[in-house]
């Protein structure tokens, strides 16, 4: 099995990884199992985040039952230095001496963007934290296109993670040629759009296209997981079948799938319109937890504000139904709650 280079970080990993998510709806029990497989599979680099409720703390249990090394990715939406204790908890959550990338999690705005770069921002606490040898390289991820183009034009990071499937392909044209020149490793969040794809073959065939992208499938169950690994080492390209499926559902998420470009903020009423549109598979990422999420509670009361205004409508470049699809994700959400 060809291993690639991650990049100037010299890391050499299989080119498929695994993303932390899912496993925050099973036990601790069948996480543990679930990691435990991947890792016996094959997959070398594990992504999780201080946000993913207890992603860590089960990864790390894993990783107590394993005796191989696997590169080990982090990230954190703190925005201050303050990121430094942050990376401390991963590090205890983990049980490990070190964590071999940290990113600043979901830098989504130019106004976030400028708070972690400057004096004081968490740009400079990973620095310190890697300084002190506890962590290896510093990443950024980011939905927005336009950010990961500064970052990587800025130079800082030494891995980017950016939204990439068949119905989010923007990064192939925008993000990966920059990244290439600067030998800056590229992750692939997001291969099945948050949920959006059912299908792993033509999800992950699209994806594996590019030779040096690592995307991070995540899983939370035995079959998933094997489903996955089993197009990997498959290796092969997309199949008439594959092409059809991607275009019917091309044709059927047009006006419906928000790609999180946020072209349509600021909203007057202050709602995160794409964590909005995309509530449901929110919900389906988080499981149980959802409901003991602060954040998502605020979000979801503030979704409720939507006067309708339209304002986003005129920025949209996709046309989509904003406010109807707020509407729509919040009927579905209040239903879901009165009956669980």
């Amino acid at each position: 099995m060809k291993k690639i280079r991650l990049g100037r970080t010299n890391l050499y990993i299989n080119p498929l990884g695994w993303g932390g998510i899912p496993i925050q709806r099973v036990s601790e029990q069948e996480a543990v199992s679930v990691v435990q497989a991947v890792i016996g599979m094959g997959v070398e680099l594990l992504d999780t985040a201080r946000g993913y409720t207890d992603s860590e703390y089960k990864i790390g249990l894993a990783l107590q039952k394993i005796d191989q090394p696997v590169i080990l990715s982090s990230k954190s939406h703190v925005r201050t230095e303050k990121i430094q204790d942050e990376v401390r908890t991963s590090l205890d959550q983990m049980r490990v001496n070190k964590i071999h990338i940290y990113h600043l999690h979901a830098v989504n705005r130019f106004e976030e963007y400028e708070q972690v770069m400057r004096t004081g921002g968490a740009y400079e606490g990973l620095q310190r934290m890697k300084d002190r040898g506890l962590i290896g390289h510093i990443g950024i991820s980011s939905h927005n296109l336009k950010i990961l183009e500064r970052a990587i034009e800025e130079n800082h990071f030494d891995v980017i993670m950016a939204c990439y499937s068949f119905l989010e392909p923007e990064a192939d044209q925008r993000i990966f040629p920059l990244a290439r020149a600067k030998e800056i490793g590229i992750l692939a969040m997001k291969p099945f759009s948050g949920g959006v794809i059912e299908e792993p073959g033509p999800a992950l065939r699209f994806v594996l296209s590019q030779p040096d992208v690592v995307p991070i499938p995540g899983s939370e169950s035995l079959e998933r997981a094997k489903a996955n690994w089993e197009v990997f080492v498959q290796n092969r390209g997309l199949t008439p079948a594959d092409q059809q499926y991607i275009d019917t559902l091309r044709k059927e998420m047009d006006h419906q799938f928000c790609r999180r470009c946020d072209y349509c903020q600021p909203c007057s009423e202050k709602i995160s319109i794409q964590h909005m549109m995309g509530l449901q598979y929110i919900v389906k990422r988080f499981g149980p937890n959802t409901k003991k999420l602060d954040w998502f509670q605020m979000l979801v009361e503030k979704g409720r504000n939507c006067t309708e205004c339209g304002e986003c409508l005129t920025r949209c470049p996709y046309q989509l139904p904003i406010p109807d699809l707020i509407k729509k994700n919040l009927t579905w959400y209040d239903e879901l709650a009165k009956n669980s």
